[in-house]
């Protein structure tokens, strides 16, 4: 089994939340650490704090996964009296790396708020605060008939669903002509004569960001020395992502009821909540970590409830006159459920590279908040 690098993982990460998602004033990727260090074992964490760093020096791993990042403003010295200095430190001592990945994994499909959504039991998701659309970008090759299925196989990883259907492309026939030049090697045909060859275009639609290693591929499989494929930018667009997330739930439930479904589903050690508790729920909007500045977006979109964190007292009451619902589950809860996410798509990633590194969640994080 082959073992990775830093900078493989963090190709991996980018595999399933391109760090250009994040918000401009967010700080993700490597922390700290050497891009070319390898990894034998990773460890994941919600934040990158004294005990996970601890935990992970002890579990030998030379890479610390977290969602919140080490640094949020501009680094002006490093203390090591200073509990992000001794981090520092102690990571650096012990050759673990320390990666960030944060708003761009909430704003990713799959991420964050795709798995509070999941976990609350919802359906017909979609962004709640639209960040990008994707661009697509139709790729057009020719290939020599009856070579078709290998080009095709290397494509089809990089093609765009449409609804609920993939693997779409479109072949249409005719012949291609070319003169093969001195120094050439042609698959077919002489140097110097002009020949002429059954060829099959194949069209398939990409994603603008996934071009360059659709043509790789493509080229890879592509029985000529030089295919001929064109890329046509397109005006349609492709799936869009954001923050939040707005879907439905399989049956209508009160409001006291399903804070009480919430706090059950993510283990939250207590919960506040916004509205009438008889008041009925159908419509639910989610974000994860502090999201009530999404709680107009919610309520343009026709949301019952918006289940998030960190809702301060004025936010509340002005819900409140606007007759949206709000359940505050905290910030822990409504994000430590990453752990497990991410620890599982870093296996499989792995798996699929044929890298041999382990992965494990770090299991000693605790709400800083306790209940009385």
């Amino acid at each position: 089994m082959k073992t990775p690098r830093v900078s493989d993982i963090v190709g991996i990460i980018n595999k399933i939340a391109p760090f250009s998602y994040a918000e401009d004033w967010d700080n993700v990727g490597l922390q700290t650490g050497d891009p070319a260090s390898t990894v034998e074992k990773i460890m994941v964490a919600l934040d990158p704090s004294r005990g996970a760093v601890d935990a992970a020096v002890a579990a030998h791993s030379q890479l610390l996964l977290t969602h919140h990042p080490l640094f949020f403003a501009p680094i002006k010295k490093i203390a090591l009296n200073d509990p992000t200095g001794s981090i520092v430190s102690l990571s650096l001592k012990n050759n673990l790396s320390i990666i960030s990945l944060h708003t761009n994994y909430d704003i990713a499909q799959g991420g964050l708020n795709d798995l509070l959504a999941t976990r609350l039991e919802m359906t017909c998701c979609e962004p709640l605060k639209v960040a990008g659309t994707e661009e697509l970008v139709k790729l057009s090759v020719f290939v020599p008939r009856d070579h078709e299925t290998q080009v095709l196989d290397s494509l089809f990883k990089f093609g765009v669903s449409l609804g609920n259907y993939r693997d779409c492309t479109f072949r249409t026939y005719g012949v291609g002509t070319f003169t093969p030049l001195e120094g050439a090697q042609p698959f077919l045909g002489r140097i110097g004569t002009r020949e002429q060859a059954e060829e099959t275009r194949i069209e398939v639609l990409v994603s603008k960001e996934n071009i360059p290693a659709a043509v790789s591929a493509m080229v890879s499989a592509h029985p000529y020395e030089e295919p001929a494929y064109d890329l046509y930018p397109l005006l349609n667009r492709g799936k869009t992502r954001g923050l939040g997330r707005i879907g439905v739930l399989e049956e209508t439930v009160s409001l006291g009821d399903f804070a009480a479904i919430v706090k059950h589903k993510l283990a939250a050690a207590g919960i506040r909540y916004v509205g009438d508790s008889g008041r009925q729920v159908k419509k639910v909007a989610v974000c994860g970590g502090s999201g009530a500045f999404l709680f107009k977006a919610a309520l343009r979109q026709g949301a019952d409830v918006l289940v998030t964190g960190d809702i301060k007292y004025h936010e509340a009451r002005e819900a409140e006159a606007l007759g949206l619902g709000l359940i505050d589950a905290g910030h822990f809860a409504t994000e430590v459920l990453m752990v497990d996410g991410i620890t599982e798509r870093i296996n499989d990633a792995l798996r699929i590279k044929g890298y041999g590194s382990e992965v494990v969640a770090y299991k000693g994080e605790t709400d800083p908040f306790t209940f009385a």
